[in-house]
């Protein structure tokens, strides 16, 4: 009886999947008329996988025990993480999964389930894709910060493209990537991987991430919503901005992303105003479906379903958490803790609706239809391992442009003829301090420190000397006086200071959170779940700088961080200033490159640079603030701020208006410098007076542009309705009558040219 169900479920199937089927809902109608209750909760199921192999050796991986004991108990509709690699997942080199193996395992994964279900629906892969998929042998590219502070959609487009190219060839249909969370607080952990402060940058560049990604697979947008700017940078803690906020700035990326054709969504582990976002009604179904027009798929993140009860406590049990969700909106339960255990009581009790369940699977299934998983559920096997590894270089030039100058007193780029330069510094010459969170375990042959790339780039007769001086967090300064002695002798010091998100695998934890490695304190401080109260810099780095600059050796001091570290000692002391953020695989190599003059820098910061803890949140958008008694209230360092080795002119702003409110922006940039560069050329708006309180200024245009030197380039940005709207007392938006000025400048504090319109 059985073999007669798998040959009708077969035939069912493949007339599904028949192209000369063209009505994709009647083929859904068909396959939800033969699924149970139990089939349909498996579609929203998505388990964690990684523990579901075991490799053999190099040529053999087979399905384990856990895999056969979780499928007989729950027909998931897919799983989540099965190629990742990285501490959580306990997977290491050798025993994770390259590009070859990944196949095996997902073919392997994919015909056990089409051979033991009833009715043979093919499985999806979903896996991260912060910076690069999490995987062995996969590109680490620059953190979403460093991403953001090239300003270019058209690299960051390659990015995506090249990221989902390589999940995808692995067997992923889902890319958890890229994170658009709004960023605004740089003591909250996972500043490192968002795309910075500003909602109109965010939605560009991801975009344009996601777009690259969808060539091969579904992009994941994360996290819906408001994320990034919980009070007191608490991971996961309360968010209280009200709706106009929401819309207006926190969600526009979102709504950007979404209305250029995003597939799928993750939700965040906040609440807003109370409600959190995963069963957040308002949020899942009147903005993202109803008003923003979403079909695509809702995933909830890792046991955020769960933490309606058990942390969030506005679920009385985990079956009222698990109706919820569902309810507001949340199709699959990433994790399944709660849909695999719940949810089939909750419909036999009436507190979910057949519909609401039908919706949802509705939505898992034309998807699987859509990505072509019933049409070609397996991949072709690579014979050999077809690594992705500097897919056009696009590692480093991302590294390259998103490098932020941010002083230099002319003591940059240096001379490669340098006869003895010293590299200093706890971030010079650690491979994981400069990959940030979500990264694989990586072959260290395959990482470009600070130090080897100072070394690759200088003369031959060159003497480079490497001393590390202290540690990020530890405050041990017994490599101090070597550290001096080599700052001494050399000509020039370049000086790595910065923060760690690098996970280890053989750590432990004291009560205080304090992770202890070989009997010292590990450098991480940030990453996922590690909030800081203060963000100097930690340990004894500080006092390294000071150290160093006493020896009066031109001094360059270089950031690798995940979150703008206060930079006010480096400021006081070095020649020169740069941030990196984490720049990936290549960034000893790019920063080298900006170092030496052999790339002119035009990064600019996505997110603003604070003067003191005791300002957050600072970001350039907000109204004209007071100055402190004891402090400014400007940042250090404004949004869009960096520096270049060459200058630019700004000249001729010409601007139209036509009846539609579509107005053309021009300006002509000259460089005046001595070197060809790029220049992000950035366009403001002001809403002189509105029905609600107007933001000082509002990013609505962006372009980086090379101009070789002596050149003049028109630069042309054009505006529609909706950059001049505000959100009414309906919250819709409108135009109101009244003056608008354009500004075009260099960064949100240097505007070079404005002029007021009448709208």
């Amino acid at each position: 009886m059985r073999k007669i169900l798998l040959i009708i479920s077969a035939l069912l199937l493949s007339a599904c999947s028949s192209r000369n089927e063209d009505d994709l809902d009647a083929k859904i109608d068909v396959l939800l008329g033969q699924m149970t209750v139990n089939d349909k909760i498996g579609q929203l199921c998505c388990p964690i996988g990684f523990n579901f192999y075991d490799k053999i050796n190099d040529s053999t991986v087979v399905l384990n025990e856990s895999f056969l004991k979780m499928w007989d108990t729950l027909r998931c509709g897919g799983f989540y993480g099965v190629l990742r690699a990285d501490p959580w997942s306990e997977k290491t080199i050798e025993t994770g999964l390259d590009e070859r193996q990944s196949v095996l395992i997902f073919n392997e994964m994919q015909r056990y389930v089409m051979e033991h279900s009833r009715l043979g629906i093919p499985i999806y892969f979903a896996e991260e894709c912060v910076h690069g998929h999490m995987a062995v042998g996969a590109d680490v590219y620059p953190s979403g910060l460093c991403q953001a502070a090239t300003w270019d959609e058209d690299l960051l487009y390659e990015v995506g493209y090249a990221v989902g190219a390589s999940a995808a060839s692995r067997g992923a249909k889902f890319a958890y990537g890229p994170v658009i969370d709004i960023t605004r607080d740089p003591r909250w952990s996972r500043v490192e991987e968002s795309l910075g402060e500003d909602p109109y940058l965010s939605g560009a560049l991801g975009t344009a991430i996601m777009k690259g990604m969808q060539n091969h697979l579904a992009s994941t947008l994360k996290h819906f919503s408001s994320f990034g700017v919980s009070e007191g940078g608490h991971h996961g803690s309360g968010t209280s901005a009200g709706n106009r906020e929401i819309l207006s700035e926190l969600n526009l990326n979102f709504e950007t992303a979404v209305k250029n054709g995003a597939k799928s969504i993750m939700t965040s582990y906040n609440t807003i105003d109370g409600i959190p976002c995963s069963s957040n009604t308002w949020l899942l179904k009147d903005i993202l479906r109803k008003r923003w027009g979403f079909d695509g798929v809702v995933f909830s993140d890792l046991g955020s379903i769960w933490a309606l009860h058990s942390t969030h406590r506005t679920a009385g049990s985990q079956l009222d958490a698990t109706v919820q969700a569902i309810n507001a909106g949340v199709d699959i339960d990433l994790g399944a803790s709660n849909y695999g255990a719940f949810l089939e009581d909750a419909v036999n009790q009436g507190l979910v609706s057949m519909k609401t369940l039908d919706d949802a699977v509705r939505r898992v299934l034309r998807f699987k239809f859509e990505i072509g998983l019933f049409d070609n559920p397996y991949l072709p096997i690579p014979v050999e391992n077809q690594t992705d590894k500097n897919i056009k270089n696009l590692p480093l030039q991302v590294a390259r442009e998103g490098i932020v100058l941010l002083k230099n007193d002319g003591v940059l780029p240096l001379s490669k003829d340098i006869k003895n330069i010293a590299v200093i510094g706890p971030n010079a010459d650690n491979t994981y301090n400069q990959l940030g969170d979500y990264t694989a375990p990586q072959d260290p042959d395959d990482i470009i420190t600070v130090s080897e790339g100072i070394r690759s780039h200088v003369s031959p007769t060159t003497t480079v000397t490497y001393v590390k001086g202290c540690s990020v967090r530890d405050t041990n300064d017994a490599d101090f006086d070597a550290a001096l002695k080599a700052a001494d002798d050399a000509d020039a010091v370049v000086l790595a200071v910065g923060g760690s998100s690098a996970r280890n695998f053989k750590t432990s934890y004291k009560s205080t959170d304090t992770v202890i490695l070989d009997g010292h304190v590990a450098d991480m401080d940030c990453g996922e779940g590690y909030d800081r109260a203060t963000i100097s810099l930690s340990g004894l780095q500080d006092r390294l700088i000071e150290a160093v600059a006493t020896t009066g050796k031109p001094l360059v001091i270089v950031f690798i961080e995940g979150r703008p570290l206060l930079k006010n000692t480096a400021v006081a002391n070095g020649n020169a200033v740069m941030t990196a953020f984490y720049p990936g695989q290549e960034g000893g190599n790019a920063i080298a490159d900006v170092i030496f003059g052999d790339y002119n820098p035009a990064g600019r910061l996505p997110i603003s640079q604070p003067r003191s803890v005791g300002q957050i949140p600072v970001f350039y958008s907000q109204p004209k603030q007071r100055d402190y008694i004891d402090c400014q209230s400007s940042p250090l360092f404004p949004f869009g701020y960096g520096l270049s080795y060459t200058s630019f002119d700004y000249n001729n702003m010409n601007i139209n208006i036509n009846s539609d409110y579509n107005v053309s922006v021009s300006v002509d940039v000259t460089n005046t410098g001595d070197h060809d560069g790029d220049e992000v050329v950035q366009l403001y708006i002001r809403d002189e007076f509105a029905s609600s309180a107007p933001p000082e200024k509002l990013l609505k245009g962006f372009k980086r542009i090379f101009i070789q030197r002596g050149e003049t380039k028109t630069v042309t940005f054009s505006l529609k309705a909706r950059d001049f709207s505000t959100l009414n007392n309906s919250l819709e938006w409108v135009v109101e009558p009244g003056d608008f000025t354009i500004m075009v400048g260099a960064s949100s504090d240097d505007i070079r040219l404005e002029q007021k319109i009448h709208l």
